[in-house]
């Protein structure tokens, strides 16, 4: 399945950007799903959720989303494939 980027709507992102970055225009989050599922590890750029460590592509929707917590739980996602 291929990684398709989640455009976050106004609700979220004016939450994110109230909140550090973990670099520059990005910020490493857990999001907890309506289901009680939790992604940590999970890549919020430029308002666009991108990445989740150890998945190779994005297993929800917004309408999935209960929360965003920012937790700079950094990795080298760099060189994960």
């Amino acid at each position: 399945m291929e990684n398709q980027p989640i455009r976050l709507s106004q609700h979220w992102t004016k939450q994110l950007v109230a909140q550090p970055e973990t670099g520059m225009g990005y910020q490493i989050v857990t999001v907890k799903l309506r289901d009680g599922r939790k992604y940590k590890q999970t890549i919020v750029d430029s308002g666009f959720i991108t990445r989740i460590r150890g998945l190779d592509h994005i297993p929800f929707t917004e309408d999935d989303i209960a929360g965003i917590t920012v937790t700079h739980d950094k990795w080298d996602w760099s060189n994960e494939h």
